[in-house]
């Protein structure tokens, strides 16, 4: 019996050992921004990022960023060809065009920059995505887009087949976007965010959907609005 006793207790403390060695240990911090907003960030693999989208209506020069309100016509977005933002009331989102992206005042907190297209491709692959599938264009991987949606797929549709695990607590939500002729999706469905990377005169972009569990990339307009997640220098 007393064998049998310290063969439960080894086996036991092997367990715990095994299950706290499979939990994810998430590093977090914050960062503030030029409005004095803070944001919570992670570090996923080498990489720094924010927690949360980007809400900041100003550049890093004090000067503020245009906004198109929700009682202006959609051509009034669809003209601009400098930063504009336009604030998602469903989702609580801040969605900015592709020229804030590329305005030499910065957008990011100091410290911090929006994403390239390689970094981005560098978080897919700090996650699980092959190396192959992170430089196709289109829905690349299998289940990467679980792992950075909100625990639980907080936020999104009850119909959601994106079922978030937060593993690397990325904690993505949906943000829903704006079309370059100025029509709002301000559904709780989708979460885009822009790349600072170019091709030719467009931007290079992510995309989840409520419908599936891998990450889009691609390109597109300017004149779109996506939401930003900066990642630190």
């Amino acid at each position: 019996m007393k064998y049998i006793c310290i063969l439960f207790l080894f086996v036991n403390i092997l367990s715990c050992k095994k299950k706290s060695e499979d939990k994810k240990e998430i590093e977090r911090s914050t960062v503030t921004d030029i409005e004095g907003n803070v944001y919570q960030t992670v570090k996923i693999g080498d990489q720094w990022w924010m927690a949360e989208n980007l809400k900041v209506e100003k550049y890093n020069d004090g000067s503020s960023v245009n906004e198109v309100l929700d009682t202006e016509h959609d051509s009034i977005w669809s003209k601009k060809m400098d930063g504009a933002f336009y604030y998602n009331n469903i989702s609580s989102c801040v969605l900015y065009n592709g020229f804030v992206v590329k305005d030499a005042r910065k957008i990011a907190p100091e410290g911090w920059h929006i994403p390239t297209d390689d970094e981005w491709k560098t978080l897919e692959k700090t996650i699980g995505m092959s190396s192959s599938d992170a430089e196709k264009t289109a829905w690349r991987g299998t289940v990467e887009g679980n792992k950075l949606t909100s625990k639980y797929s907080t936020g999104w549709p009850s119909t959601s087949i994106l079922l978030g695990t937060d593993e690397y607590g990325f904690n993505a939500v949906p943000g829903g976007n704006r079309v370059y002729d100025g029509y709002k999706n301000t559904k709780g469905s989708m979460s885009f965010w822009w790349s600072s990377t170019s091709k030719g005169t467009d931007l290079w972009y992510r995309y989840l959907d409520y419908q599936k569990t891998s990450i889009f990339r691609h390109y597109v307009d300017m004149h779109y609005g996506f939401t930003i997640r900066c990642v630190k220098d």
